[in-house]
């Protein structure tokens, strides 16, 4: 099964953070080269502190995606990293929470799930599962415009509160993730038609889903 939970960072195993944090930099430097903090072959700052929580998803105790989620109302990379670039925009009070380092491992996800396991709306839905569970209002994110493309080809009917561009190329683009019960549903419905008949709550929190063999 795809088990998909969320941890504290103390939570976190000396094996587990460092697999995470690993293929963090493997993401995120490696293959998107983005400006990112490295040490020891790993991608970490000064957001992995205790007030985060991770989203994991493991198949055969091997992680394949993850998200970091921090309270929006605590220092965070749209109030602290780019707020320079989004300082004319208010953020809401309440129960809201921003997302960042959202990968998943391509690789590990072909060769464990089959390549047309739908992984990236697995982690959207259980993205949306984790807020509505702790009864967080909803998310803001900062992407850039390749992630953007993929979040919009997903049906999310995201909201682009800004767009800012980091240098003369790179465009990035602050986000408000919806989390209500129809992003939900339209989130769970290609991963519905994948699996079939499997009886699974695609709604519950944690979730833990069939990894079916791919089909042809």
């Amino acid at each position: 099964m795809l088990e998909i939970f969320d941890v504290s960072y103390s939570e976190l195993t000396g094996m587990r953070s460092e697999d995470l944090y690993k293929l963090r930099k493997k993401t995120f430097k490696d293959r998107l080269n983005w400006a990112v903090k490295c040490s020891n072959d790993m991608e970490f700052d000064e957001y992995d502190n205790k007030d985060t929580r991770y989203l994991l998803g493991i198949y055969d105790d091997q992680l394949i995606c993850s998200v970091r989620f921090i309270d929006l109302q605590l220092p965070n990379m749209i109030t602290h990293t780019f707020h320079a670039l989004f300082d004319d925009v208010t953020l809401p009070q309440g129960r809201y929470i921003e997302s960042s380092r959202f990968f998943v491992d391509k690789a590990r996800a072909k060769s464990l799930l089959g390549s047309r396991y739908p992984i990236s709306y697995v982690l959207f839905l259980s993205t949306i599962n984790y807020s509505r569970h702790y009864a967080h209002t909803g998310i803001y994110t900062i992407v850039s415009r390749a992630m953007l493309t993929i979040i919009k080809r997903s049906g999310w009917h995201v909201e682009v509160i800004k767009e800012a561009y980091v240098n003369e190329k790179e465009r990035i683009y602050l986000l408000r993730l919806p989390t209500e019960p129809a992003d939900q549903a339209r989130m769970a419905l290609p991963i519905q038609k994948f699996l079939e008949d499997s009886e699974v709550d695609l709604c519950a929190w944690p979730m833990s889903l069939p990894a079916m063999a791919e089909r042809v």
